[in-house]
């Protein structure tokens, strides 16, 4: 049983704080990979995660990306982009339970790797131009796509 469904064995649907990471994983193209998840929305988003016990945000992010795709990515290529936190990080999970999150974004470059469906979390994997993205991303990996655009791609 992984930490999270450990506390909600005692809390419910309760709100609790939990914490993860994302990345902005880019091939040397410069293109941004987005995993297709397995949910019944089939949104995309940033391959990412919670974290568990005992895991910095950095883990979090190296072994999500192992879990998630199979690629392997040394923790010195992981960039801090920033910390998304606060009440606009509300959400609501489908069988009621109620978090906040507090997602730490990492920036990926220069990633040569193939990724492939590694767990049951991903349908599809697909590289994707900055400017042509898919339509149904998840709210909060689209507002972290949007601040890397507007701090690395302005005018």
């Amino acid at each position: 049983m992984n930490y999270v469904q450990n506390i909600r064995k005692y809390l419910g649907h309760q709100p609790i704080i939990l914490n993860g990471s994302c990345g902005l994983i880019f091939n040397s193209e410069g293109k941004l990979l987005l995993q297709q998840r397995n949910e019944p929305q089939k949104r995309w988003g940033l391959v990412g995660g919670l974290m568990e016990l005992g895991e910095s945000t950095k883990e979090v992010m190296i072994r999500e990306i192992k879990e998630e795709s199979g690629m392997t990515v040394d923790v010195s290529k992981l960039q801090l982009l920033d910390v998304y936190s606060g009440r606009e990080n509300f959400a609501m999970a489908p069988n009621g339970d109620e978090f906040y999150a507090v997602i730490t974004a990492y920036i990926i470059r220069d990633i040569t790797e193939v990724p492939v469906i590694n767990d049951n979390e991903s349908l599809d994997f697909e590289w994707y131009d900055l400017n042509d993205l898919p339509k149904e991303i998840v709210a909060d990996h689209k507002i972290v796509i949007d601040d890397y655009k507007k701090k690395y791609m302005a005018n």
